[in-house]
C-alpha cells in the first residue's frame, strides 16, 4: 500500500499517537480520561481529520469479534455464579505439599482456566485465592502472583477464546477452533512447564527458607484446631460458679446439722413440725370437697387442653419435616442449575471444536444460560465489561485509520524480506518484531496492524505457511505479555487485584516482574516457536 498524502500521514499519526498514549498509560496527567475514552477519542480524530470517512469507520468495527467477546464474557459470569472458579481455587490448596508444589499447581490451573475462560477472567477470580493461601502459609506472595499472571498468558494462547488478540486472529484467519487448539497446544503445555521451572529456579532459596516458618504455622493452626473444642473462658467460669454453689450449700447444711444450738432445741423443732402437719391435714379436709367438684367439672376442659397440646406436639415434627423438605428441594435446584451451566459450557466448547461459527456459538451459549437461569438477567448482564467492547470499537477505527496512512505497510515492506517463515532466521526476525511491538503498542493493536500483512507474505509461500504465520503471531503476541508488568492486561489485573485485596494487600513491583519476565518470555517464546505446527 502506497503512502497517503502528507497531511493524512501527519494527522493520522497524531490521532494514533494520542490513542496509543492513553491506551498504554491510561492515567496520564494532562488527559486522565482512561483507555476506553482514549480509544473513542482516537477514532473520532481519525474521522475529523478525514483520514477515513464515517462509513469506513463503521465498516472497520468487526462485529463477529465483538459478538464472540460478549458471549464468552457472559458465559464466564454464569460460570462464576456456579462456583466454577471457587472450585478451582480450592484445588490450589487441596492436599498441598509445600510452596514448590503450590507454584506448580498455580501454573497448571491458571493455564487451563485461561485457555477455557479467558486470561483476564481467571486472573480476576484467582488472585485473591492465591494471596490467601500465601498468607496462610506465611509465604512471600510475589512468586505465586507471577506464576498466576505468566501462566494465564501462556495458557490463553492455546484457544481462540483465551484472549482478545486470539479472537481477532481466529476471526480474521478463519482457522477452525480445533486446528487452532492443536496447532498451539504442544507449545502451550511445554511453555507452562518451562515457565514453572524458571520460577522454581529463581525462587528456590526463597521458598525453601520459608519452609520452617510454614511448618511452625501449621503446628500453631493444628493446636488451635485441637483447643477449639474445649471449654471457652465463659463456659469455664459458668461451670466453676455452679460447682462452687453446690459445694457451699453442701458445706452449710453439714455445718447446720452439726451445730450445738440446733441439737439443743431438737424437742422444740419436733413440736413445730407436728403442729404444721395437723394444720395441713385440716386444710386438706375442708378443701377436698371443693377441689373434687372442680376436678369433675373441668375434666372435659383438661382433656381438651391435653388434646390441643398433643396436637401442637404432633405438629412440631411435621413443621420440621416440611422445612427439611424445602431445604432439600432448594439444594437440588441449585445442583441442577449448576449442572446445566456446566453442560451448556461444555456444549459450547464441543460446538467450537466441531467448527461451528464461533461468535454465534458463544452468543447462543450465553442466551441459553440466561433462559435457564429463569430470572431477570439484568444483574448478570450488568457485570459484562461494556467498556471493553467500546474500547475495541474505538481501537478498530483508530488502527484502520492508521493503516490507511500507509505507514505500517511501508515499515513492513522493509522487514518482510528478512521475516520469511520458511527459514529459521525469518521466524526469529518476525518473532522479534512482534515481541517488541506487543510491548510498545500492545498486543491487540499489533495483531490488527501486522496480521493481514504477515498472512499475505506467508500465503505467497503456501497455504500451510499462512496458517502457521497466524499461529506464530498468536503465540508470540500472547507470550510477549509476560515481558513486563505493562505488557499484558492480565499482569495489570493481578497487580491491581493484589493491591486492593482486603486485609491481604500486596504490591507487585515493576522490577520484580521484569527480572522474571525477560528470561521467561525469551526462553518460552523460543521453545514454543519450534513446536508450532
Amino acid at each position: 500500500m502506497a503512502m497517503a498524502s502528507t497531511v493524512k500521514v501527519v494527522l493520522g499519526s497524531i490521532a494514533f499517537a494520542i490513542f496509543w498514549v492513553l491506551a498504554v498509560f491510561p492515567a496520564v496527567p494532562f488527559l486522565p480520561i482512561g483507555r476506553t475514552a482514549g480509544s473513542l477519542l482516537g477514532a473520532m480524530l481519525m474521522v475529523i481529520f478525514r483520514v477515513i470517512t464515517p462509513d469506513q469507520a463503521y465498516a472497520a468495527i468487526d462485529l463477529p469479534i465483538l459478538g464472540l467477546l460478549f458471549g464468552t464474557m457472559v458465559v464466564s459470569i454464569y460460570l462464576e455464579r456456579a462456583d466454577m472458579f471457587k472450585y478451582l481455587g480450592k484445588l490450589l490448596s487441596w492436599k498441598s505439599r509445600g510452596p514448590k508444589d503450590l507454584i506448580c499447581r498455580i501454573c497448571l490451573i491458571s493455564a487451563i482456566s485461561s485457555a477455557l475462560f479467558t486470561n483476564d477472567t481467571s486472573c480476576v477470580v484467582l488472585t485473591e485465592f492465591v494471596l490467601k493461601i500465601a498468607r496462610q502459609h506465611n509465604l512471600p506472595p510475589h512468586p505465586f502472583l507471577l506464576a498466576l499472571a505468566s501462566s494465564a498468558n501462556i495458557g490463553s494462547s492455546a484457544t481462540p477464546i483465551g484472549n482478545p488478540q486470539n479472537l481477532v486472529i481466529a476471526v480474521q484467519s478463519k482457522i477452525p477452533f480445533g486446528t487452532f487448539l492443536f496447532g498451539i497446544l504442544p507449545a502451550m503445555l511445554v511453555g507452562v512447564l518451562v515457565n514453572a521451572l524458571i520460577l522454581l529456579i529463581m525462587y528456590w532459596k526463597l521458598l525453601s527458607s520459608h519452609k520452617d516458618e510454614e511448618d511452625a504455622t501449621a503446628e500453631v493452626v493444628a493446636e488451635e484446631d485441637v483447643t477449639s473444642h474445649r471449654f471457652s473462658p465463659a463456659t469455664m467460669s459458668h461451670f466453676s460458679s455452679l460447682n462452687s454453689q453446690e459445694w457451699n450449700s453442701g458445706v452449710e447444711s453439714t455445718n447446720l446439722q452439726n451445730s450445738p444450738s440446733v441439737n439443743g432445741n431438737t424437742g422444740h423443732i419436733d413440736t413445730l413440725r407436728n403442729r404444721a402437719s395437723s394444720i395441713e391435714n385440716e386444710i386438706n379436709g375442708v378443701l377436698s370437697g371443693t377441689f373434687e367438684s372442680g376436678r369433675i367439672s373441668n375434666g372435659s376442659k383438661v382433656e381438651s387442653t391435653d388434646g390441643a397440646l398433643q396436637t401442637r406436639e404432633d405438629s412440631v415434627p411435621s413443621l420440621q419435616f416440611s422445612q427439611e423438605k424445602e431445604d432439600l428441594s432448594a439444594r437440588w435446584k441449585i445442583i441442577l442449575w449448576k449442572s446445566c451451566v456446566y453442560l451448556v459450557t461444555l456444549g459450547m466448547l464441543v460446538s467450537l471444536l466441531m467448527g461451528l461459527n464461533m461468535s454465534w456459538t458463544a452468543i447462543t451459549a450465553a442466551l441459553a444460560l440466561v433462559v435457564l437461569d429463569f430470572k431477570d438477567a439484568r444483574p448478570s448482564l450488568e457485570k459484562v465489561s461494556y467498556s471493553l467492547l467500546i474500547f475495541f470499537c474505538g481501537m478498530f477505527i483508530t488502527v484502520d485509520g492508521f493503516n490507511k496512512t500507509g505507514i505500517p505497510s511501508t515499515l513492513w515492506d522493509l522487514v518482510e524480506p528478512y521475516a520469511k517463515i520458511d527459514h529459521i532466521s525469518g521466524i526469529a526476525v518476525l518473532a522479534a518484531v512482534v515481541l517488541v511491538l506487543s510491548n510498545v503498542a500492545s498486543n491487540v493493536p499489533t495483531v490488527l496492524l501486522l496480521g493481514g500483512r504477515v498472512a499475505a507474505s506467508a500465503a505467497a509461500i503456501s497455504s500451510a505457511d499462512e496458517k502457521k504465520a497466524w499461529l506464530i503471531l498468536a503465540w508470540v503476541s500472547t507470550v510477549a505479555g509476560n515481558l513486563s508488568l505493562l505488557g499484558s492486561a492480565a499482569n495489570l489485573i493481578v497487580c491491581e487485584q493484589a493491591r486492593r485485596a482486603p486485609h491481604l494487600g500486596y504490591t507487585l513491583s515493576f522490577w520484580n516482574h521484569l527480572k522474571f519476565g525477560v528470561p521467561s518470555t525469551l526462553i518460552v517464546t523460543a521453545i514454543g516457536l519450534t513446536m508450532i505446527r
